[in-house]
């Protein structure tokens, strides 16, 4: 029985903290079409035999995404650095994807150009890159330096050159969550 000094509280109970699935109401809320540059690092390639720019291009279009620049430059530090800077700056451009150039070898250089643009860096990329790469190539998936970040409102990610690799990183872990990364930039 309620007497008319109390009050029967009608507010539900809140749910701790950890209880509360935030990335889920995020996703939810998120659908925007997004604008892609996608950058193939190689010496060897031209674009027309570019098979991993094809493979990202493609899975992009098949997600009702827009790639607006695809280019292949040389494994030389300075125009990787260039052009990534150049999509960083576009207004237009809301992702870049580089594949090719994460490797250990002397001319892997992708990494050690972009890395310095990094505001933040997406530190549980690699990991889950190389967790879902070992399924497949065992313990060569450490060999691979791949690797996200935020440059600005820009994410801009760093694959390695091939097809296979490409097509895991994009099916698994940048398509799924690119809107949702976007849209937290947004919000700076």
């Amino acid at each position: 029985m309620i007497n008319a000094t109390q009050e029967k509280n009608t507010t539900p109970e809140k749910k701790p903290e950890a209880d509360i699935d935030t990335t889920g109401e995020h996703k939810g809320a998120v659908q925007m079409r997004l604008n892609f540059a996608v950058v193939t690092v190689s010496s060897s390639k031209a674009i027309d035999d570019d098979m991993s720019g094809k493979a990202i291009k493609e899975l992009i279009g098949s997600d009702a995404h827009s790639v607006l620049f695809h280019v292949v430059v040389h494994d030389d530090r300075r125009m990787i650095l260039s052009i990534v800077k150049k999509f960083c700056r576009d207004p237009n451009i809301d992702v870049v994807i580089t594949n090719g150039g994460t490797g250990i070898s002397g001319s892997d250089v992708t990494i050690e150009a972009v890395r310095p643009l990094f505001e933040k860096e997406l530190a549980g990329f690699n990991p889950l890159f190389m967790q879902l790469s070992f399924s497949s190539i065992g313990p060569a998936a450490y060999l691979s330096r791949a690797t996200a970040g935020i440059v600005g409102k820009k994410a801009v990610f760093c694959l390695p050159g091939s097809p296979r690799a490409c097509r895991l990183a994009m099916e698994n872990l940048i398509m799924p969550e690119a809107g949702h990364i976007i849209t937290h930039l947004g919000e700076r």
